[in-house]
């Protein structure tokens, strides 16, 4: 395995791609008590369309086919329940599917390689039958009917669905209850086979474990799998502006909601995307962050109640997102228009944010479960750990945060306010 060590901090870490594509990434924390592994796909709910390695005929799929085939893994053709055994170990166990990836963690502090080597077993071990598959249907039905009564997750997919007019994520990760009722048991080891494979995943372990263990039981489940190649993954051009500019709804809400969407393409940007990420995420939190002026001045007016911002990435776009709760969102909206448009930024937030991220990095690498997000998300987002964070930080410039934002188009925004009903 190569070892590798991130700059600044105190964190050696170790990598090794096998023959077949699998990647591995450990990171021993043998000062701590606790472990954590996830096994990874990069596979989500973006796509629906690809065309095998072995073949010249794409493939269409139902939206909702990543979650599906996630909720699929838990039943396995021995009638064990992966929650069931790793829960008489005192083991924490779950899976999630979002855009881009499925993952499947367990956590604990003990019976670290019974875990692992079932987690690599159950995984890889699909049992999908025309039965089961019926019976799920009805499940994620549910789940996804629940969701549809929810208010937030109202407002962001309607609000998702005037941003983008083409791209997945202006459906819902689980699809629809209508798209669910196509799916197949075939269609299921269609994906599975497809995608499931060591060329397209990767084990991320973090915490206090045995290295030579881990490698030994990584090497005898999946050093001898096949590499069966990665299909041709098509996806639908986006273009640039946002679907519609605004809209209003009702529904069953005391306090008024807005979302705002400001789809941002990266092609005219020179920077690396770990590096344009961060000035991004800048720009964002010095003129709507926990500590910036917008903030004080709307919730000191009573106007803002609570508010969240966030980016998306995407291959080609980073999309904005801001959500809030106010009791004037018209007033709101316009504020935060103008905020975008007169780009209020100082260098004395610059450097100061700076600071605070040098310091929360150095914190995250003292805690297990934060290591993990970080690590996953650089892996699945930049192809590798940022080894040189801390440098790349250091070396942001006022002056390019400042060229970043002047070439961005504040006005390809789409708004989204709900009114009670």
């Amino acid at each position: 395995m190569r070892k590798n060590n991130i700059k600044g901090l105190d964190i050696t870490y170790y990598t090794e791609t096998l023959e077949n594509g699998f990647n591995i990434i450990l990171v021993p924390m043998l000062d701590k008590k606790n472990y954590f592994i996830t096994y990874a796909t990069k596979f989500g709910s973006d796509i629906t369309k690809f065309t095998p390695n072995d073949s010249k005929e794409e493939i269409k799929v139902p939206d909702g086919i990543a979650h599906f085939l996630e909720h699929k893994m838990f039943e396995q053709e021995d009638g064990q329940d992966p929650f069931t055994f790793y829960s008489k170990s005192g083991t924490g166990s779950n899976a999630s599917t979002s855009y881009d990836n499925t993952q499947y963690i367990c956590y604990g502090t003990k019976n670290f390689n019974e875990n692992l080597r079932y987690l690599l077993e159950f995984v890889g071990s699909p049992y999908y039958t025309d039965e089961n598959v019926e019976k799920e249907k009805g499940i994620i039905a549910e789940e996804l009917n629940m969701y549809n009564d929810i208010p937030d997750y109202q407002l962001e997919m309607k609000l998702r669905e005037n941003i983008y007019s083409v791209s997945p994520r202006r459906v819902d990760i689980g699809g629809t209850v209508d798209t669910i009722k196509e799916i197949t048991k075939e269609d299921l080891y269609t994906c599975y086979n497809n995608f499931y494979s060591p060329n397209n995943m990767f084990i991320l372990i973090v915490g206090n474990f045995n290295m030579k263990d881990a490698q030994t039981i990584i090497y005898e489940k999946l050093e001898f799998q096949e590499n069966k190649g990665k299909p041709k993954v098509k996806l639908e051009k986006e273009p640039v502006e946002v679907r519609k500019k605004n809209e209003t709804i009702k529904a069953d809400i005391e306090v008024p909601k807005l979302g705002i969407g400001l789809k941002v393409p990266i092609k005219d940007f020179k920077y690396e995307p770990y590096e344009l990420d961060l000035y991004l995420t800048m720009m964002s939190r010095i003129l709507f962050g926990t500590t910036s002026a917008f903030r004080e001045e709307m919730q000191e007016e009573k106007i803002l109640t609570d508010m969240m911002t966030e980016w998306e990435r995407l291959d080609d776009y980073r999309t904005f997102y801001l959500f809030a709760s106010s009791t004037d969102p018209e007033r709101l909206l316009k504020e935060v228009k103008d905020c975008l448009k007169e780009k209020k930024l100082d260098e004395e937030s610059f450097q100061r944010l700076k600071k605070v991220w040098i310091a929360n990095e150095v914190r995250i690498s003292d805690n297990v479960d934060k290591m993990v997000d970080s690590c996953f998300d650089e892996i699945l987002n930049y192809n590798e750990v940022v080894s040189n964070k801390l440098d790349i930080i250091k070396k942001l410039k006022y002056h390019d945060l400042e060229e970043i934002v002047d070439k961005i188009d504040m006005n390809n925004l789409s708004s989204m306010i709900m009114m009670p009903e």
